[in-house]
């Protein structure tokens, strides 16, 4: 008995319920993490230009907390072990109205997500697989134009129009 729970492995979970967001969205960034140390996928998350990379940072976070609060392991040595995004009630609870042609009116279905992180001190036993829209793309900073037009100082060229005018003015 007591080898079985040797062999068991040590998680801490983190729960995201009723999250205002839709379920696809989510699962765009949660493919991205999925597998890496918790410190990678919190520089990943800090720098996503993606709406859904705050609450999943949050959560990330949380998980860490639990893991170092409730189980003592060791914070800078976690890693994401498991990320699941479902989807929650979507519709029963925020309901809008979409105005049609002649009069009618359309239900827009506002989606809720259920996020649940797990983090444990092992890497996962599988890699996760490749996934098409598990990239994310990172804020681009804006580049300065300024230093390259003071580089730029050489004469400009003139049309044949004006180097004609110009050599029949000095004759």
């Amino acid at each position: 008995m007591s080898d079985q729970i040797a062999e068991q492995r040590l998680e801490a979970k983190a729960h995201l319920r009723f999250a205002r967001m839709a379920p696809r969205k989510l699962r765009r960034v949660a493919d991205a993490i999925r597998g890496k140390s918790v410190r990678e996928a919190l520089v990943l998350l800090k720098f996503a230009d993606v709406y859904a990379a705050e609450p999943l940072a949050k959560l990330v976070r949380s998980a860490a907390a639990n893991a170092g609060n409730n189980h003592n392991m060791n914070s800078d040595e976690l890693f994401i072990t498991r990320v699941t995004v479902d989807g929650g009630p979507g519709g029963g609870i925020t309901k809008r109205l979409d105005p049609r042609a002649q009069g009618r009116a359309y239900f827009k279905r506002k989606r809720l997500s259920h996020v649940t992180v797990v983090v444990s001190e092992q890497p996962p036993k599988t890699q996760p697989k490749r996934r098409g829209g598990a990239a994310i793309g990172l804020k681009k900073q804006p580049t300065r134009r300024v230093a390259a037009a003071a580089t730029t100082s050489a004469p400009k060229k003139q049309s044949a129009r004006k180097r004609t005018a110009a050599a029949g003015a000095t004759e």
